[in-house]
């Protein structure tokens, strides 16, 4: 089907792409091929290494899930929390009020300029120092706060680009019909917004979800990346292991994604949205971008 941006590929593009997909297709082949020949000569295809993910439920229940249930947890407080924070320091960016834009604004540039591991240091230090929260929910605290304070500052910038993505004349109709401002932004630009914004947040929610292995990694939370190494300890099959574990991150996400994918098209057919998109690449998300689209209060 063409487009304003995509024509139709006619018999000649049709068969160089063909080539190039059974091109890809081969390369792709080979290079399992050394994989796994690779894996064989190093034993790492034995049954031994495999078998106890099918024959030994200890592994499932003593550490998988355990460890798949601490992503899961960390992930969803930190998202329960960092998305309405976002949205509001995203709001907050788009006011009229330089008391409010300025202090937002510099709030988000530092929270989004330091590395979430970082943010997961110091809250665990601070926790350490100036908290009663025991040893034991400690990392978790402190992965759930790098998570919030660095992903807030990011979903603020993705609420900004949509809807700065929204036309103009959603602004000028609605203040033709007399709406204030705090009334544009509520009925008006949010909801639109939000089927542009929605694959950038959901990019976002995986990077959140992704992001719960620091904790395990550098903190001691019993995620899921962190079984690792009990497992591999025990079983002596430290490849066996993240494969295992890589497929799981794999699922979850893959749930995640379809999820979104089932809401956004809801959304489309309620003929809330207006086409507008925006980049699910929310590092290189301009504050700047389309001027004058919304307001805020």
């Amino acid at each position: 089907m063409s487009s304003v941006l995509y024509d139709t590929p006619g018999p000649k593009a049709r068969a160089r792409n063909w080539i190039y997909t059974a091109a890809f297709l081969v390369v792709f082949g080979l290079a399992m091929w050394w994989v796994l020949a690779t894996m064989a000569d190093k034993n790492q295809l034995d049954a031994d290494k495999w078998s106890p993910f099918v024959t030994d439920g200890e592994v499932w229940t003593t550490f998988l899930l355990p460890g798949l249930g601490e992503t899961l947890k960390a992930g969803l407080i930190a998202m329960v929390i960092a998305l309405p924070l976002g949205a509001v320091l995203g709001i907050g960016r788009l006011s009229d009020h330089r008391w409010v834009r300025i202090p937002v604004g510099a709030w988000v540039e530092f929270f989004r300029a330091i590395p979430v591991l970082m943010l997961m240091l110091f809250g665990s230090a601070l926790y350490v120092r100036f908290s009663t929260v025991s040893s034991e929910l400690r990392p978790l605290y402190a992965v759930v706060t790098g998570l919030v304070l660095y992903n807030s500052a990011v979903i603020a910038e993705i609420v900004v680009a949509g809807i700065r993505s929204l036309p103009r004349g959603q602004t000028d109709a609605a203040k033709a019909i007399g709406m204030r401002k705090g009334q544009i932004m509520t009925y008006v630009l949010v909801p639109q917004a939000v089927t542009a914004m929605l694959p950038a947040l959901v990019s976002q929610l995986v990077v959140i979800l992704k992001d719960t292995a620091i904790g395990g990694a550098v903190l001691g939370l019993g995620e899921l990346l962190s079984m690792n190494r009990q497992i591999s300890a025990n079983y002596s099959n430290t490849i066996a292991t993240l494969v295992v574990i890589a497929l799981l991150f794999i699922l979850v996400n893959f749930a995640l994604t379809t999820f979104a994918s089932w809401l956004e098209g809801r959304l489309r057919r309620s003929q809330k949205g207006t086409g507008a998109f925006v980049a699910g690449d929310v590092a290189e998300v301009d504050a700047g971008g389309a001027a004058g689209v919304g307001e805020a209060p």
